[in-house]
This record gives C-alpha cells, structure tokens and sequence, in this order.
C-alpha cells in the first residue's frame, strides 16, 4: 500500500511520457522494418516480439532508462531482426537459429517417439485436434509441431481428397 502511495505527478508525467513516446517509435520501427517485426513465424520472430514487450516495458516503469535509450535498443532489436530475416535466405544460417518442424500424426497414426521429441502429451494433442473440430481421426491427414511452437492440423472431411506433399516438404517425419 506505501508503494501505492510513492506516484508522484513527476514519475507520473514521466512515465506517460515514455510510454506515448515508445508506442510511436514501436508504431515507426513496425511499419519501416515490416509487419514480419511481430509475426510468430520463426522462433526467432517469436523472440523478437519477446524483447520488444521487455524493452517496452522497461522504458516505461524504469527510471533508471531514459526514452532515448529505449529508442536505441528499440532500434538494435529492430535491425538485429531484420538482419536475421535477411540472413535466413542461407540455409545454413537459417539451420542454425530456427527450430524444424515435426510431424507429431500421420493421417490417424500419433507419432509417440515425435510427441517425446516435442514434449506433447496425448492429452496435448487431442486439445489441439478437439480446437481444429475433428471428430474422427480417419478426418485427420497430419498434424505438425510448427517451429513457433503452435500445432497445425491438416484435415479433411472428404477422405479423397489428398494432402499435397508440398506442404510438408520441411517437415521432420
């Protein structure tokens, strides 16, 4: 409660200040660089959208940095982001800092030794395959472990109908 106490207009306008100043920049930084600042396509991307929240954060409460230094590191993340999308064109580099995706069901075989890979449980999986309105596993033609860490399900109610290989072209079977 006597922390509740310690706002003063001062530390109030500052933080006002800081907020409205690095929401702009964030705004700025987002629309140069690219909406691929805050997309969850690689875990790198995921990381990025991480420290940006951090840094925000920091900026805003902490007295201890200045706008201008958050503006700095702002910009650092930034670039380091952009340099890192521009470098994943090589696949050796792209290798090194992004996680491969893994076929966790195939058609309606659950992948046990995937599942330990990626650390999902069944229950895990029947959430996701449940939150995707799949009713039967015959619908079910794979299931991945994206390298955000979300899970796609690929299914169909026409059981015709094949998945088309490309779509998994990436994938760790």
């Amino acid at each position: 409660m006597e922390k509740l106490l310690d706002l003063t207009i001062s530390s109030a306008g500052r933080i006002v200040i800081s907020c409205l100043g690095i929401y702009i920049l964030v705004i700025a930084f987002t629309r140069i660089f690219g909406k691929r600042s805050f997309s969850k396509m690689s875990s790198f991307d995921f990381a990025m959208t991480v420290a940006v929240g951090s840094l925000i954060a920091t900026t805003v409460l902490s007295s201890t940095v200045s706008l201008a230094e958050g503006a700095l590191g702002l910009l650092a993340i930034y670039f380091f982001q952009l340099t890192a999308a521009f470098f994943r064109r090589y696949k050796n580099f792209r290798d090194a800092i992004d996680n491969t995706p893994l076929l966790l069901m195939q058609q309606d075989q659950i992948l046990q030794e995937n599942l330990r890979k990626a650390r999902v449980t069944e229950g895990d999986l029947r959430a996701k395959l449940r939150e995707a309105n799949v009713t039967d596993y015959s619908a079910i033609q794979a299931v991945v472990f994206e390298t955000t860490g979300d899970i796609t399900v690929l299914h169909s109610k026409d059981m015709n109908e094949n998945l088309k290989s490309w779509l998994l072209t990436d994938v760790a079977v």
